[in-house]
């Protein structure tokens, strides 16, 4: 079974709307399996601290080395094959091949970071592959942490129903997703595309496709050149 393991200081978080959907609804069927561990179980002394000031000074507070490798090594195999993922603002950008590549994997440690940063030492010596969903600065990698989840966990056979349900979906071809419509016809003044109304396959293919390549590069000149260049 595919199963994400999470460490983190907010094991209340989990799995918040990865509970409802058809993410919660594959979990309660047990298509996936998610566990948490709090890292300050691993904090020291009597207020279980995990966190120092910044070696060399500066603001905020970092999360210790010794800690965070102590919650990782709790009850995890050296030679887990999961990979273990830090969710960071300076890591890789998550993208939909990676989702997929994560998806056919055998699950995901997922560590959430917090503070100022981790302790570069952990990252190194428990071999963390830094992943980021975005140019902005959350409060913490949990909310980082669910998206990377959900976008795994639909992928997973049986969660979203049909296997080809997700092939037309934005990034999975290169392209954005072209619009969609359903009743009623007719709405406010505004109508459906005669194209799609047309019920032949080819024409309303055609117009998917020049509709997906249109905003495609009107919205993401910088995927519409990779697509390009394929």
């Amino acid at each position: 079974m595919w199963t994400a393991f999470v460490l983190t200081l907010y094991p209340e978080m989990f799995p918040g709307p990865l509970g409802a959907s058809i993410a919660g609804t594959a979990l309660a069927n047990g298509l996936w399996a998610l566990e948490t561990r709090d890292i300050r179980d691993h904090g020291l002394g009597r207020h279980r601290a995990v966190d120092d000031t910044p070696a060399g000074g500066g603001p905020g507070m970092v999360l210790r080395a010794d800690v965070l490798a102590a919650s990782l090594d709790a009850g995890n195999s050296p030679d887990d094959p999961r990979p273990r993922l830090l969710l960071s603002p300076r890591g890789e950008t998550l993208t939909q091949k990676m989702a997929r590549d994560f998806a056919a994997g055998p699950g995901l440690i997922l560590v959430c970071g917090r503070f100022e940063g981790v302790d570069e030492r952990a990252i190194e010596a428990r071999g963390l592959r830094e992943i980021s969903i975005g140019d902005y600065i959350l409060s913490g990698g949990e909310i980082a942490a669910l998206t990377l989840l959900d976008a795994c966990v639909r992928l997973l056979p049986g969660v979203m129903g049909k296997p080809n349900s997700g092939d037309d979906e934005s990034f999975e071809r290169g392209l954005l997703e072209y619009p969609h419509y359903t009743r009623p016809r007719d709405w406010e003044g505004r109508t459906i595309p005669e194209a799609l109304l047309s019920g032949d396959h080819a024409r309303i293919a055609r117009w998917r496709r020049e509709q997906a390549e249109t905003l495609t590069k009107a919205r993401r000149p910088d995927l519409w050149k990779a697509h390009e260049e394929k």
